[in-house]
């Protein structure tokens, strides 16, 4: 091999070691075993413009196997990307440009957070489905247009591969037949714990090609030209693929090929024994000028016409395209602006409106799907029983992919974390299922909070009331889970008003959001208000004199709650009902306006059919009134009852609380 591309090669390994060293923590193992595979294609094939890294028409590239991050900014620096060798040295310090797993933000040339192994695999495959649709959109106005026309690389480990999201997410890309997703797996057959095949005999190629995938192999996962050829060959592939390369985990270190060498540091003498082996002779943290020119040459001599060529071509199409509708996905294309204009205040809804809460979602999602091509989504294989389709949209698929409507099938949490990589190209998302299946969806829903993603996840059946199905598609505890997520903001809307209160939040407000959603029927309750959802609680019905209790509640229970403060009253009991449709929504008012709502001085009932969990912050002692066990199986009124969830129950203790104080 030419001499100044082993002598930047093994530059790569020595400089990603150092870091670690450095750092007194990391994964040493992937750095050496799999150093060619990121040169080679950072090297010789990512459509990149490290000076623009945001480049609408750049390959994506994610490090599903996230613990070798410290290879991945060694490699960002020597290809030219805003990352300095002091940003190395500061490797997994508080506030670096380089953190301990990659984050999306934080490092120029990170395209996600893949967190937990296996997601970064899901997230991939998101981008290549986000690039298929909006190169279809393209290519409905230009045929074989070169606006969008990307490849999505994926680095995998043997971990990623055991995951069962990575295994959902692979089944569905072999479905679609996503010919611009190209996997690269380094197997290196060891695990943290010890050899692979203590705990996984599968052949993934032909498991991979019995799920629509192409695959390719090779055997010598150190030899960069094969590495090449292999990546050559997939890009004129028309399904995905896999590319198996064989590799040694810490290869040249005093423990290459065993689990020793995967998540700690080498020693001092074996970090001078690699150095040795690879002809490195640098001082720590250094590097010399001649591996760093040889890798930005590479790059600028292959991409420069390229990237300029583009320029060009994107530039004149909007000239030729003007104020043509046409025009909007350019613009979208370029900036990111997905055109949606939305306004509660818009909508007038009749008084005696009434109808089920997951219909009501969907008719004002539809209207939302009407006003732009930026907004899709799908379901785990409940849209008909979520009411999540778009109407008037046809379904995403192999043939189709200018389709909105996507089948993910039952893969939940495939569903989620392939969101994340459609977000990540700009597209608002939505996801769909139960809300007793939200578990399946927990670790995606986290790294959408991190990533502060536009992501709306829709969940209905959210309560004991859906009463036969029985106690596991009863949620209890979900509802607590999915508030403590950080950055997650999570709505449960009591009435129409109130969902058109959610999307007015959603659509003007680019974040993360839980929509959750009965599948009973609501009437619109006197007070209730579109524009208040967002300052997260506010007050439907107002005491007339003297207030003895706030009745706190969300959802469907604030009808009960509603009826049930109207008997009160008439038994000379005055309380004030607060629909509170988003807690952390209400927590970040000011305390002036909290204390308005809910004075601090008043006696508080909260109402709710989920865990108590979350309300002890709001309700008087022994006054948060919710469901702590799993449900059963039978009528809504008789599970109810059963729960001490009925109508008298619930009355009974409030007013025998307000008698006793």
């Amino acid at each position: 091999m030419n001499p100044d591309l082993v002598h930047s090669l093994n530059s790569l390994r020595i400089l990603s070691l150092d870091m670690i060293s450095y750092a007194k923590s990391g994964h040493p193992g992937i750095c050496l075993g799999a150093a060619p595979i990121i040169y080679s294609l950072y090297t010789n094939h990512l459509k990149i413009n490290p000076k623009d890294p945001t480049w609408p028409n750049r390959d994506r590239f994610v490090m599903s196997a996230g613990h070798g991050s410290a290879l991945l900014y060694a490699m960002l620096f020597m290809a030219g990307y805003d990352i300095s060798i002091d940003d190395l040295v500061d490797f997994r310090r508080i506030g670096s440009k380089t953190p301990g797993h990659p984050e999306y933000k934080v490092t120029p040339g990170v395209e996600v957070s893949t967190g937990p192994l296996g997601q970064g695999f899901a997230n991939a495959v998101g981008m290549a489905m986000a690039g298929k649709y909006l190169g279809a959109l393209v290519e409905e106005e230009i045929p074989k247009q070169k606006v969008i026309d990307y490849y999505v690389y994926c680095l995998c480990s043997d971990g990623d591969l055991m995951e069962g999201v990575a295994q959902e997410a692979a089944s569905l890309a072999g479905h679609l037949a996503l010919d611009n997703l190209i996997v690269l797996y380094d197997s290196n057959d060891v695990t943290l714990d010890g050899k692979l095949n203590g705990a996984f005999s599968e052949n993934i190629l032909q498991k991979f090609m019995n799920i629509g995938w192409e695959v390719d192999y090779v055997g010598e996962g150190n030899d960069t030209r094969e590495i090449d050829k292999a990546i050559e060959r997939a890009k004129v592939n028309r399904k995905p693929t896999l590319i198996e390369i064989k590799t040694i985990i810490g290869r040249g270190s005093f423990h290459e090929g065993e689990n020793l060498v995967h998540g700690k540091p080498l020693s001092k003498d074996d970090m001078n024994n690699v150095r040795k082996k690879y002809n490195i002779s640098t001082n720590t943290m250094e590097i010399t000028e001649n591996a760093v020119k040889f890798v930005r040459q590479s790059i600028n001599s292959r991409m420069k016409e390229n990237y300029n060529g583009w320029k060009k071509y994107f530039n004149d199409l909007k000239k030729t395209y003007g104020d043509t509708a046409f025009n909007k996905v350019l613009d979208f294309i370029e900036t990111g602006n997905d055109g949606i204009k939305f306004s509660s205040s818009s909508f007038k809804i009749q008084s005696d409106y009434n109808e089920e809460l997951r219909e009501s979602n969907s008719k004002i999602m539809n209207i939302v799907s009407d006003r732009t091509k930026f907004f899709l989504g799908g379901s785990a294989d409940l849209s008909s029983s979520c009411h999540t389709a778009l109407y008037k949209d046809i379904e995403f698929s192999r043939k189709n992919k200018v389709g909105r409507n996507i089948l993910f099938g039952v893969r939940e949490h495939a569903m989620a974390s392939i969101l994340n990589g459609m977000a990540l190209s700009g597209l608002r998302t939505f996801g769909s299922t139960f809300l007793a299946f939200s578990d399946y969806l927990k670790p995606a829903m986290r790294m959408t909070a991190m990533m502060n993603l536009p992501i709306t996840y829709i969940f209905t059946h959210d309560s004991v009331s859906v009463g036969e199905d029985g106690p596991t598609h009863e949620p209890i505890e979900q509802l607590a889970m999915l508030r403590t997520i950080p950055n997650m903001t999570v709505f449960r809307p009591a009435d129409i008003n109130e969902v058109i209160g959610c999307w007015d939040y959603i659509i003007n407000n680019k974040k993360p959001v839980s929509i959750v959603l009965s599948k009973e029927e609501a009437h619109i309750l006197d007070g209730t208000s579109g524009e208040k959802v967002r300052q997260g609680a506010y007050i439907v019905r107002k005491e007339i004199r003297k207030l003895d209790a706030v009745l706190v509640s969300t959802g469907i229970d604030l009808t009960t709650t509603y009826l049930i403060s109207e008997e009160l009253r008439s038994k000379g009991i005055d309380t004030r009902v607060v629909s509170m449709p988003s807690v952390d929504l209400f927590l970040s008012q000011s305390e002036e306006y909290q204390n308005s709502i809910i004075p601090e001085t008043s006696k508080v009932f909260t109402i709710e059919a989920s865990s108590t969990l979350p309300w002890y912050r709001f309700a008087s002692k022994g006054c948060a009134i919710g469901i702590d066990t799993f449900g059963y199986s039978g009528h809504k009124e008789d599970v109810l009852e059963r729960v001490k969830f009925d109508y008298e129950t619930i009355l009974s203790k409030i007013e025998s609380k307000i008698k006793n104080n």
